[in-house]
């Protein structure tokens, strides 16, 4: 139950940020849903970047969790060292 709310919790953001493209889409053509073709897109690329944002910070807290993010910023350090 805790891992279908889990996927739950993160498809949400990919749905409002995939609306948000939608909405920029829109925008450009003149589909317009809003009060006018500025604030429309305006409000997708508000929903575009809070749902892409969300998704990465999920990713970045889950590797830095495990461990993950030390382990490259050591291998980088390590590669300029050599050269």
């Amino acid at each position: 139950m805790a891992r279908f709310i889990a996927v739950i919790i993160l498809v949400l953001p990919g749905v409002i940020g995939a609306y948000g493209i939608k909405l920029m889409r829109d925008a450009l053509f003149s589909e317009i849903i809003f009060f006018s073709a500025g604030i429309q897109f305006i409000i997708g690329l508000i929903f575009f970047i809070g749902g892409l944002a969300f998704i990465g910070g999920f990713i970045y807290h889950r590797d830095k969790k495990r461990r993950l993010i030390n382990q490259y910023k050591n291998k980088q350090n390590t590669y300029k060292e050599r050269n």
